[in-house]
């Protein structure tokens, strides 16, 4: 499944999911693997955590608090991934891919509103202002990566500024913003239920 992890490179004909859907080797495209039961559960998991770029710890951490908000799990804890900056910064277009929004962030160019914040984890909440810093608007990976997602539309719980290099979180995100990753987002809570 394409889990647009190389950036500019998934969206084109030289992603490996296009040019080969097949587990490498010389009987690669005769496995037919059958996977029931807990490797569903896993196989869900391990989608959501490599998609969003968190590590096990972080991931188990959010389900945790997931869990414990009002309202469904599942959804819950796509919300609080999605609201992670740096997603938002992919989201938003100053990245290609998570992996360089997160290296924009560890990297202190990217403002939450008016204060510095270089933490990939932290939670946007609705009204705040992600911007990227005065000294760091000329740089050009930042600029190229806005050029290069142009294509790309914002989602609708964000209003993007993409000239000013800013954006407005508008509200949380909802279960049917997020239609670009194909996610069972239940299998995931009977997984960490057990």
């Amino acid at each position: 499944m394409k889990l647009f992890l190389k950036g500019e490179r998934c969206y084109s004909e030289k992603c490996a999911i296009e040019k080969r859907n097949f587990p490498p080797g010389q009987h690669g495209r005769d496995r037919k693997p059958k996977i029931v039961g807990y490797g569903l559960q896993l196989r869900e998991k391990q989608k959501a955590k490599r998609y969003y770029g968190v590590p096990e710890v972080q991931f188990r951490n959010s389900f945790e608090k997931a869990a414990r908000s009002k309202g469904v799990t599942g959804d819950n804890l796509l919300s609080m991934l999605e609201r992670r900056l740096d997603n938002v910064v992919h989201r938003i277009g100053f990245g290609t891919s998570r992996a360089m929004a997160r290296q924009i962030v560890r990297h202190g160019h990217i403002k939450v509103n008016g204060r510095k914040v270089d933490v990939p984890s932290y939670i946007v909440r609705p009204n705040d202002v992600v911007e990227i810093k005065e000294k760091s608007r000329t740089n050009t990976a930042i600029l190229a990566a806005r050029d290069a997602t142009a294509h790309m539309p914002a989602p609708n719980w964000l209003e993007v500024d993409r000239e000013g290099l800013k954006a407005r979180v508008l509200a949380n995100p909802k279960r049917e913003d997020l239609v670009q990753i194909k996610l069972e987002e239940q299998l995931i809570v009977e997984l960490y239920s057990k």
